[in-house]
């Protein structure tokens, strides 16, 4: 029973792949259609605004695809492979780990979509209520990491 239990862990192995190749597919299209704007900036001379618009469009696909990536390759480390080469700054030990890396790309995604908004806003109302709600979501963030912290890692944050 307690094989057949330990077995299991590996039913993660398939929602892990399936994120990695998501981000894999979101950062492909935010590439194209960053060398799309380029070329229709290049050939057709697309005005500043709709450029930039665009370009913070394409990144915020590619932003999402780290997201899964991270998702992918955090939840592949946790439960399938700890030993999955990855680069230091990736590396997954615990689910606080996973959970810190998500608030992260999270809180850069959400950078960018205000930064979108900015531009491509016409009236400051718009600009300021989007700017509101981003600050609010990154400070609730802020605290839901601080308040779920584990001791651990309250202990490697202090160095002892």
């Amino acid at each position: 029973m307690r094989r057949l239990l330990g077995a299991t862990r590996f039913v993660v192995a398939l929602p892990a792949v399936a994120a990695i190749l998501g981000g894999i597919l979101l950062m492909l299209q935010g590439s194209v259609a960053t060398v799309m704007v380029i070329v229709d900036t290049v050939w057709f001379g697309a005005d500043l605004k709709t450029t930039t618009v665009d370009v913070l469009t394409a990144i915020d696909a590619i932003l999402l695809g780290t997201v899964l990536l991270v998702i992918g390759y955090g939840l592949y480390e946790l439960f399938v492979d700890a030993d999955l080469p990855v680069p230091a700054w990736l590396r997954v030990t615990n689910l606080d780990d996973l959970k810190s890396k998500l608030v992260g790309v999270v809180v850069a995604i959400i950078a960018v979509i205000f930064v979108g908004v900015l531009v491509d806003a016409n009236r400051a109302a718009d600009v300021m209520s989007y700017g509101i709600g981003a600050g609010a979501i990154v400070a609730g963030l802020a605290l839901f990491s601080y308040a779920t912290r584990t001791g651990e890692t309250r202990k490697d944050e202090k160095g002892t």
